[in-house]
């Protein structure tokens, strides 16, 4: 509990720190006057830290963020100097400050997730477009042949995009197995020997032949009494064909086993380096919850490293894709694709849960990914909130400055200042609710171990 609590005002102090900052950096570059600048909690004041071209900077004692006290900001003064006297471009920019330094900060964590090893949906790859002849370092290769290992090491490839993946290893192996290659070839494996080869020799090879990504699929759980109990099926094991048919990320089980509903399928699974065939019911109309077949199922998910240029890449497109999300969300609940209980606001309670799940993940297995991750996504949450059109948040703000525009004239900053003060009240009743729905909630968390693997 301790360390949740701690984690949880570090990393929200932080974040609404640099959001502060970004207000505090561009405001003086506009002419606003910052009386104070409180780097950490908001008053009563503790300590005065010094004084700084007319900014005071201070420690306070509510431990929850840090705040600037711009020059006239929620008053009718537009005496030189007030942020009610800048031009609407210089306040239109002071506010876009804080929420841009929140997404500047959201895509650096996520850049430094993907650094620090990122899960990644995983598989073998398939070599089903192989043509006649073709060789690695001497190893002649088939049509259809699936690479497991090359050089003792698991061969991955992305589930989405086919590209090659290097699986982060938490502790470095010797392997005996230099110089061969393990595939699968008509449900059999062969270990193929050939001469020291490189990973390049292998991406060349992969680059050429456009492999599908398969065995994917892996079993999560069996149901009780279920066809694939009987069968003999585990947690753990790699559907590799059903019926003969390969299953691929393009082909999946669900779409192939649908076609046999009520008849008897063989599946063929891969248990460490076992492969092996049963006789499995897939049933017309099983239980609720169980599928046709009795077992759970999900993408197989490697904890993976990208070169340089790719992870500062994959890390940018992760938080836009993020914020695109969430930026979907009213549509999608309005539209009624999404239930509004599955699109659960988080307070200060569930927040702090998550970081403290974060956090306990990363000192149990010593991985970054967690933690930094977790602070992309709330560094982009707090910009994308920031700029919603509320009074009392940057875009309640920048919507009268919208308005101004449109009528010519602005509306008298005391009566501005009244309308943010109700929106600020209201925004705190809205976040005693969640706060009372997070605690009735329950604990909230990320399944950090299912994302990280073993």
């Amino acid at each position: 509990m301790f360390l949740t609590i701690v984690s949880f005002f570090l990393l929200l102090g932080l974040l609404i720190f640099f959001h502060e900052l970004g207000h505090y950096l561009v405001a003086r570059r506009n002419g606003i006057e910052v009386e104070e600048f409180g780097v950490f909690g908001f008053p009563p004041r503790l300590i005065k830290l010094f004084t700084y071209d007319g900014t005071v900077f201070t420690l306070n004692a509510i431990p929850f963020g840090a705040f600037v006290r711009m020059k006239g900001e929620d008053m009718a003064d537009t005496s030189p100097g007030s942020f009610n006297a800048a031009r609407k471009r210089g306040r239109v920019l002071t506010l876009l400050a804080g929420p841009a330094m929140n997404f500047l900060l959201a895509i650096f964590f996520s850049i430094a997730s993907v650094f620090s090893g990122f899960p990644a949906g995983a598989a073998h790859p398939l070599l089903s477009d192989v043509p006649p002849g073709t060789e690695l370092m001497g190893a002649a290769l088939e049509q259809n042949d699936t690479l497991l290992r090359f050089n003792g090491q698991p061969v991955y490839i992305d589930a989405r995009t086919g590209e090659l993946l290097r699986p982060k290893q938490r502790t470095p192996t010797i392997s005996a197995e230099a110089g061969t290659i393990v595939i699968l070839r008509d449900s059999t494996l062969h270990t193929l020997q050939v001469p020291f080869a490189t990973r390049n020799e292998l991406e060349r090879l992969l680059e050429d032949v456009s492999p599908h990504p398969a065995l994917h699929t892996q079993v999560t759980q069996v149901a009780p009494g279920s066809p694939a109990e009987n069968a003999g099926l585990m947690p753990g094991d790699v559907f590799f064909a059903v019926n003969g048919e390969i299953v691929t990320v393009e082909r999946g089980l669900g779409e192939v086993v649908r076609l046999h509903l009520g008849e008897t399928i063989s599946v063929t699974m891969l248990r460490g380096d076992e492969l092996y065939t049963r006789d499995v019911l897939a049933r017309q109309d099983p239980p609720p919850g169980q599928g046709a077949m009795g077992v759970g199922i999900s993408g197989n998910l490697m904890l993976v490293t990208l070169p340089f240029f790719r992870s500062i890449w994959q890390g940018v497109v992760g938080i836009v894709d993020y914020v695109q999300a969430v930026i979907a969300l009213p549509v999608l609940l309005i539209s009624g694709q999404l239930a509004p209980q599955d699109a659960a606001l988080s307070g200060p309670v569930g927040i702090a849960q998550l970081v403290g799940g974060a956090v306990n993940a990363t000192a149990d297995t010593g991985l970054w990914f967690p933690v930094w991750q977790l602070a992309a996504i709330i560094s982009a949450g707090l910009a994308i909130a920031n700029l919603l059109p509320i009074p009392a948040l940057d875009g309640g703000r920048l919507l009268f400055i919208f308005i101004e525009k449109l009528r010519g004239r602005r509306m008298p900053p005391e009566k501005e200042g009244v309308i943010h003060l109700v929106g600020f009240v209201l925004l705190l009743g809205l976040m005693v609710v969640i706060t009372i729905n997070d605690i009735r909630s329950g604990p909230q968390g990320i399944d950090w171990s299912q994302l990280l693997g073993p």
